[in-house]
């Protein structure tokens, strides 16, 4: 009996897949099955005949009644949450911190949850990064909006009468999604700045040819994120980032941490002090923004300048975004099947570190820390083993 992927339609306004025609035959590889809901690649670009060897379902809920482990980028519907049966595994982008009421109620299907955006940050879990790969593609859009908005050029031109100076660009936040930006900016031949809290980005930021700003506030955290700032640093950072900002034609800013709303970084009278015309992309519109006054989904003028708060960046690329989400997908759930059956390695610390509920709970201590839930028992450290596989 093999076990069966299911590839539910995401919400209307995703065009992500995360399935693609390469993943489809290395499951194949590991003896599983793909059932896909018809339409649910369409706008992805992937074709019945890209996927291949697939087997298709007429709807949601028959995806989940055919399936032993669910992909999908984003929640399903709660009616379609609530089938989920005890033994069957959910994964993909969950918004793990979203509620305790949305937490509690994945819990209550008794269906074992992967929330890929808790993944550990270590060596290992790499390949199954679906933030990282996600938020190269959100860093990379955030330029082409900049420079399709932008009143001047980003490269230096010569031309006939002299020359024009290139565009200044400032990228805050030096994580995946900056980092890519900077390279981005570079690449379209902006003098380029970048700006982090934690000191070991400096060396990073400097090697994609942009200056570093250092705004004398130092502040790494753990797994890979900058911890909170004290008043008085938000104060200092505020002050010696504030003549960047006014200096540059373009601000990006992708500051953001995960089950946190986004800190705000750039006031709204450091957006004003900046030149006319210049624009303003705040990749963290929909944590809340690290530019106050930011509207995500919106383009809005503050002073001279317009906000732009841009949502589901990933969703503006889908071919590319698809085919790397769907292999972080396929490099986290391979260890769980072996000999085509789905078997639960607890002892693996990038599956629990990763797990969001299981048998009736929410286990994640963090989540339930931020949620306000109760603490969380350990979990089991033996294999668990799927019981009736899917025929």
């Amino acid at each position: 009996m093999s076990v069966v992927i299911g590839i539910p339609a995401s919400a209307e306004h995703e065009t992500r897949s995360p399935i693609v025609g390469d993943v489809v035959k290395k499951l194949a590889g590991l003896g599983a099955r793909v059932l896909v809901q018809r339409g649910a690649t369409d706008t992805a670009f992937a074709t019945p005949e890209s996927l291949g060897d697939v087997e298709w379902a007429d709807s949601t809920a028959d995806v989940i009644a055919g399936s032993d482990i669910v992909w999908t980028i984003g929640n399903l519907s709660d009616a379609d949450a609530a089938a989920l049966r005890p033994g069957q595994v959910l994964m993909g982008l969950l918004t793990p911190y979203a509620s305790a009421e949305h937490a509690n109620a994945l819990a209550a299907t008794g269906a074992t949850t992967f929330a890929l955006e808790l993944l550990p940050r270590i060596s290992r879990a790499q390949s199954m990064d679906i933030l990282s790969s996600q938020g190269s593609a959100s860093g990379y859009q955030c330029v082409l909006i900049a420079a399709a908005r932008a009143p001047k050029f980003f490269p230096m031109l010569t031309y006939a009468a002299g020359t024009i100076r290139p565009s200044r660009v400032l990228v805050i936040g030096a994580g995946v999604a900056g980092l890519q930006a900077i390279a981005t900016a570079k690449r379209l031949g902006a003098m380029v700045q970048g700006y982090d809290v934690r000191p070991e980005t400096r060396e990073q930021v400097e090697s994609l040819g942009a200056k570093f700003v250092d705004t004398g506030v130092h502040a790494a955290g753990e797994g890979g994120y900058a911890r909170e700032l004290t008043a008085e640093e938000v104060d200092q950072q505020r002050a010696a980032l504030a003549k960047a900002v006014a200096d540059a034609d373009v601000l990006i800013t992708t500051a953001a941490v995960p089950g946190r709303k986004a800190p705000v970084i750039v006031t709204r009278a450091m957006v004003e002090a900046m030149k006319p015309g210049s624009v303003v992309v705040d990749m963290a519109a929909e944590g809340g923004g690290n530019v106050e006054g930011t509207a995500a989904g919106k383009e809005v003028k503050v002073g001279g300048a317009r906000v732009v708060g841009p949502v589901n960046l990933p969703g503006r690329m889908p071919v590319h975004t698809s085919e790397m989400f769907a292999k972080n997908l396929l490099s986290f759930t391979t260890p769980m099947i072996a000999d085509g059956r789905l078997s639960i390695d607890w002892g693996d610390e990038v599956i629990a570190g990763t797990a969001l509920t299981h048998d009736g709970r929410v286990v994640h201590a963090g989540v339930a820390k931020v949620l306000g839930l109760p603490q969380p028992t350990p979990l089991p450290t033996e294999a668990t083993a799927s019981k009736e596989p899917t025929a």
